[in-house]
């Protein structure tokens, strides 16, 4: 910056200006982080719990494929919440155990 009175001046009420805009920018970026926020808690709550237990049905839904726990990282695209009861019946019946989440292991059957 020059020393000359007039244009001295004049270049610090323009950099005011640039930091006027970007804390304007800046504050409506924080607006749309916690409406982002917001919206991301909403829809945590709004989510359906996680179900105890999944049977992995077939391609032709008739058959039953797989037992899961409901924490199973690998259910496969056709796992359908059941109860326990369901779980243990299925088991029973000679339905494989996910070998990753192993629910026979949870439920205390040995199949």
């Amino acid at each position: 910056m020059n020393d000359s009175g007039g244009s001295r001046l004049a270049l610090l009420r323009f950099l005011e200006r640039v930091q006027e805009r970007d804390l304007a920018r800046t504050r409506r970026w924080i607006l749309d982080e916690e409406r982002r926020e917001a919206e991301r808690r909403v829809g945590e709550a709004r989510r359906p719990p996680v179900p105890e237990w999944l049977i992995e049905r077939g391609l032709d839904r008739s058959n039953i494929v797989a037992v899961h726990t409901g924490e199973c990282w690998d259910p496969g695209k056709r796992g359908k919440p059941a109860t326990r009861a369901q779980a243990i019946e299925a088991l029973r019946q000679q339905v494989p155990a996910c070998t990753k989440c192993r629910p026979d292991t949870v439920l205390g059957i040995e199949v």
